[in-house]
């Protein structure tokens, strides 16, 4: 038996008696042994970043991708194993096929959304499957109610729509850092600099692998089409949140020499 679940983690159908499903609770901490995905709501879009751990010196840049396309509206970040993770986008890109054959328009983000958590939710209550170890963040845009919508599924099934939203090993600091931020009054171009910042500030530089990072957007300037963020336009930003940490810290530790 195992110390953890004294026997109540063999099957994600089993409850202990402290009501949990431990399966659920271990596929939550593959999650929090991931990079950093991270979503914001602004008033013209949806901006998403991710933290992208480089496993290997060797990784050629840009692979190992963790945001995907799944619609021209549509497009998700994860966090959790990485196969885990390949294979929610993938179901994704199916969920948005399938709507568009039925009934032949777009997917709203809502129901995706719900569809989605009822896959998730799907795989806790028989015990020959196994629970996903990832989330994801799905950003999408309403043809019908015309706005914006960004929501996070959890291996547990659990889907809420959010104005920003955080997932990963550092969701904890970057939550805080997001309410910080008013990004309900940015664009997703001037978003670009506290995404970055957020995830620098999340990254323990002392523990984890160093990392590369990847961000898209969907926004009424790319006519709500979900799509990767330039490259130069990453590099300018990170590069300009490094420079604000490093004056932030500076100005800090001369606030605490004051002090002494």
């Amino acid at each position: 038996m195992s110390s953890t679940g004294a026997g109540y983690d063999y099957s994600p159908t089993v409850f202990s008696p402290d009501g949990k499903i431990y399966q659920i609770e271990y596929a939550a901490k593959a999650v929090e042994n991931s990079g950093t995905a991270v979503g914001v709501r602004c008033k013209d879009g949806i901006l998403m970043g991710v933290e992208k751990l480089l496993l290997s010196k060797m990784l050629v840049a840009g692979s190992n991708r963790r945001i995907y396309t799944c619609d021209r509206h549509v497009g998700v970040a994860l966090a959790g194993l990485s196969s885990d993770a390949r294979q929610l986008a993938l179901r994704t890109q199916d969920e948005c096929r399938a709507y568009r054959g039925n009934y032949g328009e777009i997917v709203p983000p809502v129901v995706l959304a719900d569809r989605m958590a009822m896959y998730l939710h799907a795989h806790t209550c028989y015990w020959y499957l196994r629970v996903f170890g990832a989330s994801m963040l799905i950003a999408g845009y309403d043809d019908v109610k015309k706005t914006h919508e960004l929501y996070m599924a959890e291996p547990s099934g659990h889907c809420y729509r959010y104005f920003g939203a955080a997932i990963g090993k550092g969701a904890r600091a970057a939550k805080s850092e997001i309410e910080k931020y008013k990004f309900a009054d940015m664009t997703v171009e001037e978003a670009l600099v506290p995404m970055a910042k957020i995830l620098h500030t999340t990254h323990d530089e002392m523990k984890d692998k160093p990392f590369e990072l990847e961000m898209s957007w969907l926004s009424e300037s790319t006519g709500w089409q979900h799509e990767p963020v330039p490259r130069e336009r990453i590099e300018a930003a990170d590069k300009t949140a490094k420079s604000e940490i490093e004056a932030e810290e500076m100005g800090s530790s001369s606030d605490d020499d004051d002090d002494e």
